[in-house]
């Protein structure tokens, strides 16, 4: 049983699997936080809307396990187009994490699933 996580930048999708849940976190984490100032872009202008860099996904990392078929953990982030991240649970229907005071947006994700503990 291993967690598999998925990160998406543009049209390239990469995947791995990991075997815990810490792993599949930390990997999450390291990937987006190095796209962060490569993923940052100005000002969209699409079908007469202005859609601002921080509206905008560049990338996302979604994680998921520890089964293939109807998995416990489905959960994610985003890098903005500003460069910040956000962190959600769920695929189809995802639930913005707020990080508390002084917490990381990952140390979030960490929290809500119970990784670490």
């Amino acid at each position: 049983m291993a967690y598999t996580v998925t990160i998406r930048v543009g049209p390239k999708i990469t995947r791995s699997r990991h075997e815990s849940l810490d792993g599949a976190i930390d990997v999450l984490e390291r990937e987006l936080t190095t796209l962060g100032p490569a993923a940052r872009r100005g000002t969209r202008k699409a079908l007469a809307r202005q859609y601002e860099p921080a509206a905008q996904v560049a990338a996302r990392g979604e994680l998921s396990g520890p089964s293939r078929i109807n998995p416990r953990v489905r959960a994610g982030a985003d890098v903005r187009g500003d460069g910040s991240i956000d962190v959600f649970q769920g695929k189809v229907r995802r639930r913005l994490i707020e990080p508390g005071p002084r917490e990381a947006p990952f140390d979030a994700l960490r929290r809500l699933l119970g990784a670490g503990t």
